[in-house]
């Protein structure tokens, strides 16, 4: 075997399509809502409830992800998280996923390796698996996920239920991801705290379907930031939303990291996406489960504002802008 051929046997170009899908789903046991796995031209799922919750997410390197910042387990975690965080946001529990890999020919198959790592731990967990999907060779490492869940009966929460009167609660962290990324953006590796939150998310899965038997009346998770995505139910609900930032949770790390950089720890919280936190409305404060903090509330009119005023700034993340 001369040099090149080591070379390509190191690489998914080398190892080919097959080869590939096979190191993804060796070795790894499927839950038991799994009632055919990867191998034949479909996966089947038990779909208990009869209605199948299903959401796709992709991220792109050097636009979701770098690698100069996360590791390739890293990365498989991530992108896993940003789909189960939105089935656990209508209220259902993640029971499968299909993967889609674009990626050179030439990637070295170890990135593969890890990536898979990283998305199998992150699904299994929520109580999930990677049950297919497929491989095909692009000019950028490019992770398409489709995640599927079950309702377990309960009627799905949107992002159309608020009503005026409700209270605004929050399950999971805010401003971390932001924190990371304004970190890693100057160049640095630490706090380790606020950088592992922006190279790995951790979403709340149990406090969807947790919400939504408490009578959730509207919910959606913390991906462009808590700003922007209330955005999306005051305007899906016609409503208004207003946030009290004495309310915010604004930890002691995100202040010291700020103060550091010259920053503003409110405007983490406020505005900043990837943490993939839960942010719902129920009926009253008492309706608010444990776990939830509330930090607003719900009246007629429409926008968001923050302490009865209009938030000075961007708002969040938005795509081609």
């Amino acid at each position: 075997m001369g040099p090149d051929q080591a070379e390509d046997a190191n690489t998914v170009a080398g190892v080919g399509e097959f080869g590939l899908i096979h190191r993804v789903i060796a070795g790894h046991e499927q839950p038991a809502g799994t009632v055919l796995g990867p191998g034949d031209d479909a996966a089947v799922l038990d779909a208990p409830d009869g209605r199948i919750v299903a959401t796709t997410d992709v991220l792109v390197e050097n636009v979701h992800f770098r690698f100069d910042w996360s590791n390739a387990h890293q990365v498989g975690r991530k992108a896993v998280a940003v789909n189960l965080s939105d089935i656990a946001a209508m209220g259902a529990r993640p029971t499968g996923l299909l993967v889609g890999l674009a990626c050179p020919p030439d990637l070295p198959t170890s990135v593969v390796d890890e990536l898979s790592a990283g998305m199998w731990e992150e699904a299994q967990s929520a109580g999930a698996g990677v049950v297919g999907g497929d491989m095909v060779s692009a000019t950028a490492l490019t992770i398409s996920i489709t995640a599927l869940g079950d309702l377990g009966g309960r009627a799905p929460v949107t992002r159309s239920g608020a009503r005026p009167g409700d209270v605004v609660a929050v399950a999971g962290r805010l401003g971390w991801a932001a924190a990371g990324l304004a970190v890693l953006g100057r160049g640095f590796r630490s706090p380790v705290a606020v950088v592992s939150a922006q190279r790995v998310p951790e979403p709340p899965y149990t406090a969807g379907p947790q919400a939504a038997d408490a009578g959730a009346t509207s919910m959606v998770d913390v991906s462009d930031g808590l700003l922007a995505d209330l955005g999306h139910v005051a305007e899906s609900s016609e409503v208004s939303v207003d946030v009290r930032t004495e309310l915010l949770d604004v930890p002691q790390r995100l202040v010291e990291v700020a103060s550091a950089l010259g920053a503003d720890p409110r405007h983490w919280v406020l505005t900043g996406g990837e943490d993939q936190s839960l942010v719902a409305t129920f009926p009253s404060a008492q309706a608010v489960p444990e776990g939830w903090t509330v930090v607003g509330s719900v009246a007629g009119g429409k926008g968001v504002t923050v302490d009865g005023e209009e938030y000075a700034g961007d708002a969040g993340w938005q795509h081609w802008r």
